[in-house]
């Protein structure tokens, strides 16, 4: 299946799905921990930056902050599309909701916090339904 490109049509697939547990943002110098299993990874200047279970943190006593849902948008979005971006952290800080987008491959994937996450679901199926 190709990846969509047209703003109005990835918008009414969006499709989020609440993907289970609890995400936290780490960083460290270096690289990340032999075993470690992130969801996301980004190297910067600073060191690396990733997204991981909660639980995983925990059991290392990796210091962490910005609890996190992890929402998925199943819509094939296209890298180069334009505004879906902009359209959905529009849409869920219109609800006051903060948002960190990671553009996967394939899919869009949405860091909300924790305590927000059905009101980001709420907010998305809105907007996909072109009420947002």
């Amino acid at each position: 299946m190709a990846a969509e490109r047209d703003l109005a049509t990835l918008l009414a697939g969006l499709h989020p799905v609440l993907n289970p547990g609890r995400y936290v943002y780490c960083t460290l110098p270096g690289k990340v921990p032999a075993g470690l299993r992130p969801v996301v990874t980004v190297a910067e200047a600073e060191g690396v930056t990733f997204v991981v279970a909660q639980e995983e943190a925990d059991s290392l006593g990796l210091p962490y902050a910005y609890v996190a849902a992890w929402i998925t948008l199943q819509v094939h979005s296209a890298l180069e599309a334009v505004g879906l971006t902009a359209a959905v952290a529009t849409a869920l800080a219109g609800h006051g909701i903060s948002c960190n987008v990671v553009a996967g491959f394939h899919h869009d994937h949405l860091f909300v916090g924790a305590d927000d996450a059905d009101r980001a679901m709420a907010a998305l199926r809105e907007l996909s339904a072109g009420r947002g």
